[in-house]
């Protein structure tokens, strides 16, 4: 079992690297799925967005850094907390009265994909 939960932990690391870069690369069209209206139009709502792609793309290496240097647990000790963000991201979606569909079904499966994923994690490491 702790196979399958090493092997969706790379996979959600992947997975929120490539949506970082999404954000970076075409942060506009990236943020149409978020959830939320797409801020006012200005020559900065771009970069504004790319702070997002930066960051995921940074939680998604720093969970990569501990499973390549075969510390499981706290691999999962960091995708735990690291659940927060999408817990927070569905919880301001709802908050602006946002997509709900979104903020469930993108944010808070999320959260939960990587809670079940970083428990094994954390209970099967030596």
């Amino acid at each position: 079992m702790l196979w399958f939960a090493n092997g969706a932990g790379l996979l959600l690391a992947l997975a929120i690297i490539a949506i970082g870069t999404g954000y970076i690369a075409s942060p506009t069209t990236m943020m149409r799925s978020f959830g939320l209206p797409l801020p006012e139009d200005g020559p900065n709502v771009a970069w504004w967005l790319r702070l997002k792609g930066v960051r995921d793309i940074v939680a998604g290496l720093l969970v990569l850094a501990f499973m390549m240097w075969g510390a499981e647990r706290e691999a999962g000790i960091v995708l735990l907390i690291e659940a927060m963000i999408p817990v927070g991201d569905m919880l301001l979606i709802l908050a602006a009265k946002g997509s709900t569909k979104s903020a469930f079904g993108i944010h808070g499966l999320t959260a939960v994909i990587m809670v079940l994923v970083a428990i094994p994690m954390m209970i099967g490491a030596h």
